[in-house]
């Protein structure tokens, strides 16, 4: 009779891989065509699964996940750093097959999340979301959110070490009036989201005894708000001579800016983003950014949910993953 074994041996896997596949484990991150390959192998050897005494076989319960988004479709067009969390969830779930129910916080949550094995949210929260949430399912993931609640998962992005090595490029190129153009978002009763990244900022520059006085604009998080806050910039008397923005979309809207003023990037004013988006690297000069992994970010938070509720682990993580920053051709040394 053939063994698992042989199985892993013919299909070129681990044993272990072997005998997750073959119970049915949706949590072990394999290919579509690596799970397709051992299933296959397994019947060509004629392969029995064996059965505890007592036991009887049976499907294992099919895993239906929530996913929460606190923003519009809208605004993923306009920034893409919550789809590219999305499309990291999304595919996970579908090499995995694992169900998947969308809901945004305008629509009735509890109706469509009321079956679900699990929830992730992505983006921003208040505590009477977190404690709705924690209401419909014991297991709950949040990403990309700051919180001192102790009693939540959550997995977020290090924005501080991302800012940090992006203002150290600048210093190190001889840049001391660094400008900083970011975002503001809102939860709950118009309650002011954290940003790190700008609070980075801020203890970067006084650490550095820099003066960040006039050189701190603040709007939403797309290129129109970047363009707007660098027209603003470049009116001032004593421009700066780089800016750092929180978002790629945020510097986009910037360099368009610039080249109206009938200024050049970076001769004239060094430009850094902040995510990696796709299009960074195609504009006019590159950009250089600082790479948010989004994408593993929704890939993890699927992954860590549907092993809590698989292994019954009730403990709650706080995970932190790094960004590094990408050097293209937007900066340049101080003149």
């Amino acid at each position: 009779m053939a063994t698992i074994k042989d199985i892993a041996e013919k299909a070129g896997v681990s044993a272990a891989a072997v005998s997750r596949i073959l119970n049915g484990d949706t949590s072990l991150s394999v290919t579509p065509e690596t799970r397709k390959r051992v299933l296959e192998v397994s019947e060509a050897l004629g392969y029995k699964k064996k059965h505890a005494e007592g036991c009887h076989s049976k499907c294992e319960k099919p895993v239906t996940l929530g996913v929460v988004q606190w923003f519009s479709a809208e605004d993923e067009l306009r920034d893409s750093y919550y789809l590219t969390v999305r499309k990291g969830i999304e595919d996970y779930c579908d090499n995995n097959k694992v169900k998947i129910v969308r809901a945004y916080k305008t629509d009735d949550m509890l109706g469509s999340l009321k079956d679900v094995d699990g929830i992730i949210c992505i983006g921003k929260f208040s505590k009477e979301d977190i404690t709705l949430f924690k209401g419909i399912s014991g297991t709950v993931v949040f990403l990309d959110m700051l919180t001192d609640d102790k009693d939540i998962t959550t997995l977020s992005m290090d924005f501080r070490g991302g800012v940090n090595e992006a203002m150290d490029h600048l210093m190190g190129l001889g840049h001391r009036r660094i400008a900083f153009l970011g975002g503001v978002e809102y939860v709950g009763e118009n309650e002011i989201v954290r940003d790190e990244r700008k609070e980075a900022y801020e203890e970067y520059m006084k650490k550095h005894k820099l003066s960040a006085k006039g050189l701190m604009k603040e709007g939403s998080f797309d290129s129109r708000s970047g363009y707007e806050l660098m027209k603003a910039l470049i009116e001032e008397k004593d421009r700066p001579t780089a800016v750092f923005a929180a978002s790629d979309a945020i510097a986009v809207g910037a360099m368009k800016a610039v080249f109206e003023a009938g200024l050049k990037v970076p001769e004239d004013i060094s430009v850094v983003g902040f995510n990696d988006d796709e299009m960074s690297s195609f504009t006019t000069p590159s950009l250089t950014t600082v790479n948010a992994p989004a994408y593993d970010m929704g890939q993890y938070g699927a992954s860590l949910i549907i092993a809590a509720g698989r292994l019954n682990i009730s403990t709650p993580v706080r995970v932190k993953l790094p960004c590094r920053l990408v050097v293209r051709n937007s900066c340049g040394q101080c003149r």
